[in-house]
């Protein structure tokens, strides 16, 4: 160990004497903000190396985790240290106290729809002492020795910018909230990711659970409709109406130029906030390499190569939490009944201060099996009765792994060491995993941290309401009432209640695997997955729109063949649209009877390319139409050919012009357009842009209903002159491959860009070479790195 210290110490060393003894030009001293770049050491004892690279992407050199948290927390500050403050008053509860309870958060870190609510479930976590029995849980249930170290370093990082320079972000330039974190923050900014899918969809019903008063104890279950709650869950959680998507595709060997595997990995995340990406590369000589993007405030890289590996997430169909409804003891709703015997709930008393410093105070109600909720979301309440309430479990607020799960993949030589770090930490909560290696391995696994509910479970123990509610949604409703309803263990489990890995999804090895939010089922068309519960998605049901255009446009690449990291590149930027080649012949057909009155409306649409690139004429014609149909018409009445599980990719089909509300939909399009000044055949970049820095930057793609693989979810503002920004949609793109030598042949793209300081040179850079389907060529290698012409380096320390 210590040779092996001392060694890294050298490296660590040889690579900053080679930056410093005139190798570099004298500005490479210099940080990203343009100040000097070497600072005095102190008693703190952590630093690291950072080389700033084009585009602002810094590689991070260290000699330990704890100083790779500490570069890593250092630089993360420089791009984005008022998202990221905002962050951690967030999961502290004190957005009252700075903001005002009557504020919102930006939906990064919770569903709270308002400060207040967001304070009541933080405070109530930190008092608790939830993540700290978390971070005493040993390894591997718990967070391991190393994770704690970067957790340790990043805080250090991050205090030590806030100390030696000033903030010229106006987003919080001056302000009190922009202040030092530990350790334990990072750590609370985690958990808070990790029940996303969870806890964190219920915050505000967790926050507003009350007893019932006197005249509720007349209220029944029955006024729980189990069939306007089961639709209302199915869209809670269906992936259409989710902010956060993905595409991402490995090929193997098999499909490839030179026998290697291919990863194209296109996450859709919001644009702004902080659920954004930021990209680096870490590095501890002899013990970690890699590049990518991580979440803001997280201390690794989630999506991103190595030498040997490449991988990225999609976000999956499975279900992260279940409810059990609890059987109240007569005459006290604070009570309940298992196995016949009374059990009290246990009260939390939570205050935060607002911000004029009024305390405000909520009692919080906790069961065996996590809190009691009054609802998940507007949209789904869950009544709290005299007779009845709603607990919510969620086993992802056991679970601080996560980023084990990335350290994992990050030190991974193969696919097969990515599914050894899935079995070993269990740690992902709300995403799928999409893998391909340099020996030509292809590797899929819904290896997701999900409550052990089998159907046969599901079937026992469902209430009324669960009947319903379950297959529809894959929200099991449990009896509460009986220990038997418990979920039981899985002996590769390294949690009670969950399911072990070799209950998860797999696909090794086949020429394609690709994923885009849709359920495990269609991996491959050709090699369907099957056998998995409810709770992990559906099987033989209709796919979405992107996803059939994606086994689409993948089967055709993989049986092609001889496929290169170009071929990926011209995948991403293809905007073809499928709801067009399933839809527009039919549109131009039925458009001069629809529409007598505006033969231009139909020319237009003919001529159409069909795409969602930037200079399509036509385009958004077609989007204003396709959102005003499918919101009016039901599903099943959009198309002729319905549905079929024989035949998935191609159904349904057909569309039907005839159905009520089509020509409504095609003439309030036109209208639509014509009313906001808009020429019915203008180029989409005119009108699908965002403005940085004054300047209109066009952006391609289109809306999930479309079905579009580059996707954007765009702000409509036609008084604006259309699109004027991006809610969320593409968001770092990287497409990875390996040549004959050492360094990964990749190319990536933060289609944001790294900094969200509108002072900063990476505030759009990286959004116009998204504009311009431009790539940034990435430079991983040492030597790739030195030769940058855009060399900055800096030596960070305590």
């Amino acid at each position: 160990m210590a040779r092996r210290s001392r060694g890294r110490l050298a490296l660590v060393g040889a690579a900053l004497a080679a930056v410093t003894a005139g190798l570099l030009p004298a500005a490479a001293a210099a940080g990203p903000d343009g100040r000097g770049g070497e600072h005095r050491p102190s008693d703190r004892g952590l630093s690291a190396v950072i080389r700033y690279t084009e585009y602002g992407v810094p590689h991070i050199l260290a000699d330990g985790y704890a100083d790779l948290g500490f570069g890593t927390g250092w630089a993360q500050a420089a791009d984005q240290v008022c998202v990221l403050a905002d962050g951690f008053v967030t999961v502290n509860g004190e957005r009252s106290r700075h903001f005002g309870a009557a504020g919102a958060p930006d939906g990064s870190l919770s569903s709270a729809t308002s400060n207040l609510s967001s304070d009541l479930y933080f405070r109530g976590v930190e008092e608790a002492g939830t993540v700290e029995e978390l971070l005493r849980t040993p390894a591997p249930a718990g967070p391991s020795r190393e994770l704690k170290e970067l957790m340790r370093g990043w805080a250090a990082g991050y205090n030590a910018w806030l100390r030696k320079n000033r903030i010229t972000d106006p987003a919080c330039a001056g302000a009190s909230w922009a202040r030092p974190v530990t350790a334990l923050d990072v750590a609370r900014r985690g958990f808070a990711v990790s029940v996303l899918g969870g806890q964190g969809r219920a915050v505000d019903g967790i926050a507003a659970a009350r007893p019932p008063a006197a005249p509720a104890a007349r209220t029944r279950e029955g006024d729980v409709d189990p069939e306007r709650t089961a639709e209302a869950a199915r869209a809670l959680f269906a992936p259409s109406n989710a902010t956060m998507g993905s595409n991402a595709v490995a090929f193997s060997g098999a499909t490839t130029a030179n026998g290697r595997g291919l990863l194209l990995g296109n996450p859709h995340y919001p644009w702004q906030g902080g659920r954004r990406f930021w990209q680096s590369q870490q590095t501890i000589p002899g013990e970690l390499n890699v590049s990518g993007a991580s979440l803001l405030g997280t201390t690794v890289v989630n999506i991103g190569f190595n030498d040997k590996v490449a991988w990225s997430h999609t976000v999956a169909t499975g279900v992260p939490m279940n409810l059990h409804q609890l059987t109240l003891v007569p005459g006290d709703p604070t009570a309940y009944l298992v196995d016949g015997k009374p059990e009290r709930m246990t009260a939390r008393t939570v205050t935060v201060a607002d911000r004029d410093g009024t305390p405000v105070t909520r009692t919080q109600w906790w069961t065996r099996y996590g809190p009691v909720t009054s609802g998940l979301g507007a949209s789904l309440p869950l009544p709290w009765t005299a007779t009845t309430a709603y607990a919510l479990n969620d086993p992802n607020a056991a679970n601080l792994r996560g980023s084990d799960t990335a350290l994992g993949f990050a030190r991974a030589r193969s696919t097969r060491d990515v599914a050894e770090t899935l079995r070993r930490t269990q740690g992902l909560p709300w995403v799928n995993t999409i893998a391909a290696d340099s020996s030509g391995h292809s590797y899929f696994s819904q290896s997701q941290v999900l409550p052990r509910i089998t159907d046969e479970l599901a079937e026992r123990c469902s209430t009324p309401l669960g009947r319903v509610v379950y297959p529809a949604s894959g929200v099991a409703v449990l009896d509460g009432s009986r220990t038997e309803c418990a979920l039981g263990p899985d002996r590769d489990a390294v949690q009670p209640g969950i399911f072990g890995p070799s209950r998860m999804p797999v696909l090794r090895d086949a020429p394609y695997a690709v994923n885009s939010n849709d359920s495990a089922w269609l991996t491959n068309a050709e090699r369907p997955l099957t056998g998995y519960e409810r709770v992990f998605g559906t099987l033989a049901t209709p796919r979405s729109l992107r996803t059939r255009g994606g086994i689409e446009d993948v089967a055709g690449m993989a049986a092609r063949g001889r496929l290169t990291v170009a071929d990926l590149q011209r995948q991403q930027f293809a905007n073809r649209v499928p709801a067009a080649d399933l839809a527009a012949a039919d549109v131009v057909a039925a458009c001069p009877a629809a529409l007598p009155a505006e033969p231009e409306a139909c020319r237009v649409l003919a001529a159409w390319d069909r795409t969602m690139d930037s200079d399509s004429r036509g385009a958004l014609l077609f989007d204003r139409f396709w959102r005003r149909f499918t919101a009016a018409v039901p599903a099943a009445r959009q198309w002729k050919v319905p549905f079929s599980a024989a035949d998935p990719v191609r159904t349904p089909r057909g569309l039907d012009t005839g159905a009520a509300g089509f020509a409504t939909a095609l003439a309030d399009a036109v209208a639509e357009l014509r009313t906001a000044g808009i020429a019915l055949d203008a180029p989409l970049r005119d009108h699908q842009f965002v403005v940085r820095g004054g300047e209109r930057i066009p952006v391609s793609g289109g809306t999930e209903s479309l079905g579009v693989w580059n996707k954007t979810e765009a702000v409509w503002n036609p008084s604006g002159g259309g699109y004027t920004e991006v809610a969320h949609g593409t968001s770092h793109v990287q497409a990875v491959g390996w040549g004959g030598g050492r360094c990964p042949v990749a190319r990536t793209l933060l289609t944001y860009s790294q900094s969200s300081n509108p002072a900063s040179p990476h505030h759009a850079d990286q959004t116009a070479l998204y504009a311009g389907e431009r790539w940034v060529t990435s430079r991983f290698c040492e030597k790739d790195i030195l030769r940058s012409p855009a060399l900055k380096v800096v030596r960070v320390r305590g």
